[in-house]
C-alpha cells in the first residue's frame, strides 16, 4: 500500500502475542520495536536519538512513548536495515554494496537522515592515500576538456569545461550543468555546496554563481588606474575571506583584493598592487596561485613568467591584517612549474619546471633561509628540457601529490629518525615517493587538475571529457 501525501508516514498496529509485555511500557524500557514492511526490528532509544530531531526516527520514538502498539512503516525492510546500521555504527554495512546508492539516498531522505549518510560516505578519515585506485569515471557533455575543478568537504565536485560548469553531488550520481557567460573558465573555487566563485584570464570580473538556481549572484571587478577591465588570474579562500588576483585588461597593473565572505563580499583590503612601468619584469608578474596558510596567518601568492632567459617567478607571503609583505622568494633557477603549501607538514612544496623534481622549504626557513631542499636529483635543476612543464602538485593531509605527465606520485614524510644531514651541513627531513594506481592506470594523458573532497581524489586529463574519481579500494 502506498502512503498518500496527507497520511502519516507510519501507522499503529496492536501488539502480537509474540511480543514481550516489556515493550508495552516504553517509558520503563530502553527497547523500541518497529515493524517495517512486515518485518520486526528492535533497537534502543539512544540509537533512534542519534538521527536527530524532527525526522521520522524521532517521531517513531515519540509515538512509541505515547502508544502501546508497534509503529508500522510501509517501506522496504532491507533498506531500513541498512539505515539502522548507519545509526548504530556511523557507517554503511557491507551489504549496502548490493544496492544502488540512489535507492539508499532516496530512503535516507524519507527517514530524514540524509545528512548522516553524507557524513558516513564523505568522511575524510576514510581517505587512504596509499591504497587509492581509479574507481569511477564522471562523463562530461560536449567536446571541451575540463579547465578547472572545485571540490567540497562532502565529496561533491564542480567541473568547468568550456563555458559550462557541471556539478556532481556527494553521491556522484546526480549531475547538473550550468551555462555561464565565460568562453572558458580558468579559476574555480567552491564557497558552499552550491555556490562557486569563477573567473577567466580573458573575461573581465569575478562572478559568484549560484549553481542550484542557475544565476550570477554578483559580479566583482577591480577598479584599476587605467579604468580598463580586470581579468581574474587566481582565486583562494580562508574560512572568512575570499582572495582574488586581478590583472588589468591592458596588462599594465595587477593586484590582490581581499573580500569578506560573511559581509556580501565587502572589500577588506588590497595587497600587492603593482603598476608596471617599462620592462620591470618582477612587477609585471601577476599572482596565478593563492594559498592560505592557517598556522602562519599568511597568504602565499605565487606567479611565474616565461621569457627569453627562461622561466622566472616569485613567491610572496602577505600579512593580510597589516597588508605588509613578510617574505619573498625569487625564482630564477628551476622556477616552479606548480606550487602548493601543506599546513600539516609545515612546508611549501614545488615541482621545478626544469628538473621535474619535488623540492620543499620549511615554514621556519621562509623568513630566513630561502633555499629549497630537493627530494629528487638536484643535478637536474639546470636541465634545459623542462621536464616539469605542465606538472601539477597539491597537498592533502600528511601527503603531497604530484603529477608527471600521466602518472601520479605520492610523497610522504618518514617520521622515525628521518632527519639527515644535507650538503650544506644542515639537517633535512626525509620524504619517500610512491607511485599511485594500478599498472593499467599509468601512462595515460597528462594530468591537468587534482582536487580532494571527502574521501575522494578527483583527476582530470588533457583532451579527455571526463573526471576520474580515485578512492581507497577497501572503502569502495
Amino acid at each position: 500500500m502506498q502512503l498518500s501525501n496527507n497520511m502519516r508516514p507510519f501507522s499503529q498496529k496492536p501488539l502480537s502475542n509474540g511480543v514481550s509485555k516489556n515493550h508495552q511500557d516504553f517509558k520503563k524500557t530502553n527497547i523500541v520495536t518497529i515493524d517495517v514492511g512486515g518485518q520486526l526490528f528492535q533497537t534502543t532509544v539512544q540509537t533512534l536519538t542519534l538521527a536527530g530531531s524532527n525526522n521520522l526516527f524521532s517521531n517513531l520514538f515519540n509515538s512509541s512513548e505515547q502508544n502501546s502498539s508497534i509503529p508500522f512503516i510501509d517501506r522496504d525492510p532491507e533498506l531500513f536495515s541498512i539505515l539502522l546500521s548507519l545509526l548504530r555504527t556511523g557507517n554503511l554495512p557491507s551489504k549496502a554494496k548490493s544496492f544502488e546508492i540512489q535507492d539508499i539516498v532516496f530512503e535516507a531522505k524519507f527517514y530524514g537522515v540524509e545528512d548522516l549518510l553524507v557524513q558516513s560516505q564523505s568522511n575524510s578519515s576514510q581517505f587512504e592515500p596509499f591504497d587509492l585506485e581509479k574507481s569511477m569515471i564522471l562523463p562530461l557533455s560536449g567536446r571541451d576538456s575540463p579547465s578547472a575543478i572545485a571540490t567540497t568537504p562532502y565529496g561533491s565536485v564542480h567541473v568547468s569545461h568550456g563555458s559550462k560548469i557541471t556539478s556532481f553531488d556527494w553521491s556522484l550520481q546526480r549531475k547538473s550543468t550550468t551555462l555561464t557567460q565565460f568562453t572558458a573558465i580558468d579559476s574555480l573555487i567552491a564557497l558552499s555546496p552550491n555556490v562557486v566563485a569563477a573567473g577567466a584570464t580573458d573575461f573581465s570580473g569575478l562572478q559568484i554563481i549560484d549553481l542550484e538556481m542557475g544565476y550570477v549572484r554578483q559580479t566583482i571587478n577591480w577598479e584599476n588606474v587605467t579604468k580598463s577591465g580586470s581579468t581574474v588570474q587566481a582565486i583562494g579562500t580562508s574560512p572568512e575571506l575570499l582572495f582574488t588576483s586581478f590583472e588589468s585588461s591592458r596588462r599594465n597593473s595587477n593586484s590582490i583584493l581581499v573580500y569578506d565572505l560573511n559581509d556580501s563580499f565587502k572589500v577588506v583590503s588590497e595587497i600587492g598592487h603593482n603598476e608596471i612601468f617599462g620592462a620591470d619584469l618582477d612587477f609585471a608578474i601577476p599572482s596565478t596561485k593563492l594559498n592560505w596558510i592557517p598556522s602562519l596567518n599568511l597568504l602565499m601568492a605565487s606567479g611565474s613568467h616565461s621569457g627569453p632567459s627562461g622561466v622566472s617567478g616569485n613567491i610572496k607571503f602577505w600579512d593580510i591584517r597589516s597588508g605588509n609583505l613578510v617574505s619573498e622568494i625569487k625564482e630564477k633557477v628551476d622556477c616552479f612549474s606548480d606550487i602548493t603549501v601543506s599546513d600539516t607538514l609545515s612546508a611549501v612544496f614545488k615541482i621545478g619546471v626544469n628538473s621535474g623534481e619535488v623540492s620543499y622549504i620549511d615554514f621556519r626557513n621562509i623568513l630566513s633561509d630561502n633555499s629549497w631542499n630537493c627530494l629528487g636529483d638536484s643535478r637536474k635543476v639546470m636541465n634545459v628540457k623542462k621536464e616539469g612543464f605542465g606538472c601539477k602538485i597539491e597537498s592533502h593531509g600528511n601527503q603531497v601529490f604530484c603529477s608527471k605527465e600521466g602518472e601520479l606520485e605520492l610523497w610522504s614524510e618518514v617520521l622515525m629518525g628521518s632527519l639527515k644531514t644535507g650538503k650544506n651541513g644542515k639537517e633535512e627531513r626525509v620524504f619517500k615517493k610512491n607511485v599511485l594506481g594500478r599498472s593499467k592506470d599509468l601512462g595515460q594523458n597528462r594530468i591537468t587538475n587534482l582536487g580532494f573532497g571527502g574521501n575522494k581524489m578527483f583527476v582530470t586529463r588533457k583532451d579527455q571529457q571526463c573526471v576520474e574519481v580515485w578512492q581507497s579500494s577497501v572503502r569502495r
